[in-house]
């Protein structure tokens, strides 16, 4: 199967020692691929570093395309979406001003129209909140926000780092069926980064487990969750 996303010998390192050491995956393309392990395991340094936000060793490759060297907003363009821990919405704008950043460097205005309008009609939530600011919005609707504003761009690959973090289980769930419904329409391919192991791994087509670093485990997602040995030594539950 093709790999829309290539990680080849990932060095990355703080300080005296590397948080990750020649690590080495693939995302299939289309597919949702649950990036699990505890804190301190490397998934948000993975994701950073292959959005181009941390210097790192080794190669990351989009659909084929070598990213040695480019910039992250040069990312964007070609494809690549990273909304990161945080819910990092711009308070000071409002819903539909956060939405028409997420285009900035995808879209003319006509298109980026129509694709706002999808991203309400798959969160509606947001839909009733279009002028409301990012200031006002619950937890969970800036989560919503943050994954919307990054949808309309329609990149080709997502990192998406701890969406469910803090977040009541019903808007997890809407969430993470937002996500896979995209992917299952639009042949988005999804690396998401989770501690909650069996959220993302109902969702996903994959799973790959860190640990100090170092891939673990790289399985189907269904029979990672059917694992107990490795769930209960490496995912908590």
């Amino acid at each position: 199967m093709t790999a829309a996303l290539d990680v080849k010998g990932l060095t990355v390192g703080y300080g005296a020692g590397p948080v990750l050491d020649e690590l080495e995956l693939q995302v299939p393309d289309g597919q949702v691929v649950a990036l699990l392990g505890a804190n301190g395991a490397g998934k948000t340094t993975l994701l950073r570093a292959v959005s181009g936000l941390l210097p790192a060793q080794g190669s990351v490759s989009l659909r084929g395309q070598d990213l040695t060297g480019v910039l992250p907003e040069e990312r964007v363009r070609r494809g690549l979406a990273h909304v990161p821990e945080g819910r990092g919405v711009i308070t000071e704008l409002t819903v539909d001003e956060n939405l028409r950043l997420g285009g900035l460097w995808r879209h003319g205005r006509t298109a980026l129209r129509d694709r706002i309008e999808a991203e309400y009609q798959r969160f509606e939530p947001l839909d009733r909140r279009r002028r409301a600011y990012g200031h006002q919005l619950s937890g969970g609707e800036r989560q919503m926000l943050a994954l919307a504003r990054a949808l309309v761009a329609e990149p080709d690959v997502l990192l998406l780092d701890e969406p469910s973090l803090g977040l009541a289980p019903q808007v997890v769930h809407a969430i993470m069926q937002a996500l896979r419904d995209r992917c299952d329409t639009t042949g988005l391919t999804v690396l998401l980064a989770e501690q909650n192991a069996a959220g993302a791994l109902s969702i996903a087509d994959r799973g790959i487990v860190l640990h100090l670093g170092v891939v673990r485990a790289d399985a189907p997602a269904a029979e990672l969750a059917r694992d107990e040995t490795l769930r209960h030594a490496y995912l908590g539950y």
